[in-house]
């Protein structure tokens, strides 16, 4: 293992020992407080551009599944077509590991995809450094060849634009509903989950207009990055809320960016929400769910028009967890009804959209 440094912009170093592809790289340095996984966030393509820290100290001790591909054309275990994280940085990488659906290690994975990954890293100083300062931009350069310094830009970055897909793709086509789905760097599992309530999916890129399309109801998925680099995406929905009151789901960015439709204002987290433990409270009730979230971003809820409300709320920091129409079927939730692996507690999400469909 080649010696490594994370050099953070605020001059902050960790040391440590290069598991993955050997090659310096560059982006914004966050954390995941999730226990498990790592296949499924590596892929995550809202985790593009970012430096993924796994705050769980033992990581890859139960390998990596198969890269296979059903016959509808989505991935069997992962949630996208490749690696989306720029690196992966972990405390104890794990060289061996068994698992009865693992095919290969952590390390040969990210060699084979030219992912960088790094362990010996004290990930725990790393997370407190940014909690108390935030996410920071950060680099990992190979002290044999200290020269070689990388950049990349985070701030202003329309990384949804780089990740969605380029063309119209249907899934299970002939079936009841149809379901217009706006990839702005869908999870495969969203789209498995409505897959799995027997409805059709159009999947369409994130700038597409779909206005004129036959539909049942829309469907505007997760992301990476700011939603304000989305405005094209905003001004489509706003289109479409205009001239129909067909039912409107939204997940993470899709929260952000109907919010943004409805008037509201987005800001950036201090730290976002990256983990499968965050508590979030129904506004109206006393009932809280232990939801898995990754956003860097959050809708200022003062800012939403008379006609919205609040529909989720985080309990930990008070931040907008989903909104709501109070008299449309237009409903959002900023976490993961969906999340692989787990939890599960809010899939109703997807029940209660499907139900809306006329």
């Amino acid at each position: 293992m080649k010696n490594v440094t994370l050099v953070l912009s605020d001059g902050t170093k960790f040391h440590g020992q290069s598991f993955g592809y050997d090659a310096p790289v560059a982006g914004e340095v966050v954390f995941n407080t999730a226990m498990t996984g790592y296949p499924e966030s590596l892929t995550d393509p809202s985790y593009a551009g970012q430096l993924m820290t796994l705050t769980y100290p033992l990581v890859g001790n139960y390998g990596v599944p198969p890269f296979s591909v059903e016959p509808n054309g989505l991935p069997t275990f992962m949630e996208s077509d490749k690696i989306y994280a720029s690196a992966i940085i972990v405390a104890d990488y794990s060289e061996q590991f068994s698992h009865w659906n693992a095919v290969e290690s952590l390390a040969d994975w990210l060699k084979r995809e030219h992912v960088p990954g790094i362990t010996g890293i004290d990930t725990r100083q790393l997370t407190k450094v940014l909690r108390e300062h935030g996410v920071m931009m950060g680099k990992i350069i190979f002290d044999d060849d200290p020269d070689n310094i990388p950049s990349a830009n985070y701030e202003g970055v329309n990384f949804v634009d780089q990740v969605s897909c380029k063309e119209v793709v249907r899934y299970n086509e002939g079936a009841g509903k149809r379901v217009v789905l706006v990839d702005c760097g869908v999870k495969a599992n969203i789209i498995r989950c409505l897959i799995e309530r027997g409805v059709e999916v159009v999947r369409v890129p994130w700038n597409y207009d779909y206005t004129g399309m036959d539909f049942d109801g829309l469907f505007l998925a997760n992301g990476p990055g700011d939603p304000d680099t989305c405005q094209d995406a905003v001004d489509i929905i706003r289109k479409q809320m205009s001239q129909s009151r067909k039912p409107i789901c939204g997940i993470c960015m899709g929260n952000q960016l109907l919010g943004k439709a409805a008037g509201a204002s987005i800001y950036k987290l201090k730290y976002g929400h990256r983990s499968h433990n965050q508590p979030v409270r129904l506004v109206g009730s006393e009932k809280c769910y232990i939801t898995s979230q990754n956003h860097g971003y959050a809708v200022d809820a003062h800012t939403l028009g008379q006609d919205w409300e609040e529909l989720f709320v985080n309990m930990n920091d008070g931040s907008n967890e989903g909104i709501r129409h109070k008299t449309n079927s237009w409903f959002t939730s900023q976490f993961h009804p969906e999340a692989c692996s787990g939890p599960v507690d809010t899939m109703f999400m997807f029940d209660r959209f499907v139900e809306t469909l006329k």
